[in-house]
């Protein structure tokens, strides 16, 4: 099984497809070819997965070179599509413009399977990229396999697990597994039943007062209490870097070779791994692929 993964991040969708699938990249009989810029990313995939072979910018990936691609996955960046951005220029702009390379290569390598992730959006640039890619989004919310709100859509060609009123093929929702946020603490307490969806920012520490200050005013933030009343005079914290792996339902220590704001701007970034295996388990159909 040969994967080009776009965007790649963290490697989330080869920690997802190594644990659903138990398929070993060994870079010989399956290759997992990653793009990918960002060094501390790198420098995590290869500590985890050191026969990731690594294609560079999107931009410059030498597809000739690379063998019959399998699933083509990627998270094309997100900043000027997502709808939490009040200066967001949709697929126009510098970063989520990347879309684009993403339909590029898709043409070019022509993969059995493909698998592309984004955020919530305007309407029109959801219409787009579903019109672009003949398919019609699932919409998922980790929260039903994890302890964080995490709204996504995942456009896919893979066969679902379910039939809709049209009789088409569609990839269902995940059971919900009920987790809360207090389960998953490595202590403290919260008033919170769900962890607001993590960004690049979660790993980054504060002091109290600016921690307490940004809860008031920006509700972007989830705090974690030292007491059991959620009293702010006893002192608050945001989450541990276990947590954060917890929240993105990633092994734990994956990260461990990172500090908390390098950790906490790839799991920001990255995937929900019960998520992407919950897509991608009908692959396992497929004797010609597995």
């Amino acid at each position: 099984m040969n994967i080009l993964s776009l965007f790649d991040g963290m490697s989330c969708g080869q920690l997802a497809i190594t644990k659903e699938l138990g398929i070993e990249f060994d870079g010989v009989k399956n290759k997992y070819f990653a793009a990918e810029i960002k060094p501390i990313a790198i420098k995590l995939t290869q500590h985890n997965f050191p026969n990731t072979i690594q294609v560079g910018n999107v931009k410059e990936i030498d597809l000739s070179q690379l063998p019959k691609i399998d699933l083509l996955i990627g998270g094309s960046p997100c900043q000027d599509l997502s709808i939490a951005n009040s200066n967001r220029l949709g697929l126009k702009g510098n970063k989520s413009s990347l879309f684009w390379e993403y339909v590029r290569i898709l043409k070019e390598v022509k993969p059995k399977y493909f698998l592309l992730e984004n955020v919530e959006m305007p309407v029109q640039d959801l219409v787009t990229i579903t019109e672009t890619l003949g398919v019609n989004p699932v919409n998922i919310n980790s929260n039903l396999v994890s302890a964080q709100n995490r709204n996504r859509y995942y456009w896919t060609n893979i066969k679902g697990d379910e039939v809709n009123l049209f009789g088409e093929s569609v990839i269902s929702q995940p059971k919900n597994k009920n987790v809360k946020l207090q389960d998953i603490l490595e202590y403290g307490y919260t008033d919170k039943l769900k962890h607001s969806c993590l960004n690049r920012n979660s790993g980054v520490d504060g002091k109290q007062e600016y921690l307490i200050k940004r809860n008031s005013t920006t509700g972007m933030i989830t705090l974690i209490y030292d007491n059991e009343d959620c009293d702010e005079d006893e002192g608050v914290r945001t989450v541990t870097q276990k947590e954060m792996e917890r929240l993105q339902t990633v092994p734990e220590g994956y990260t461990s070779i990172l500090n908390k704001r390098h950790a906490g701007d790839l799991l920001g970034d990255g995937w929900t791994i019960d998520v992407i295996r919950h897509i991608i388990k009908n692959l396992k159909e497929d004797s010609e692929l597995l």
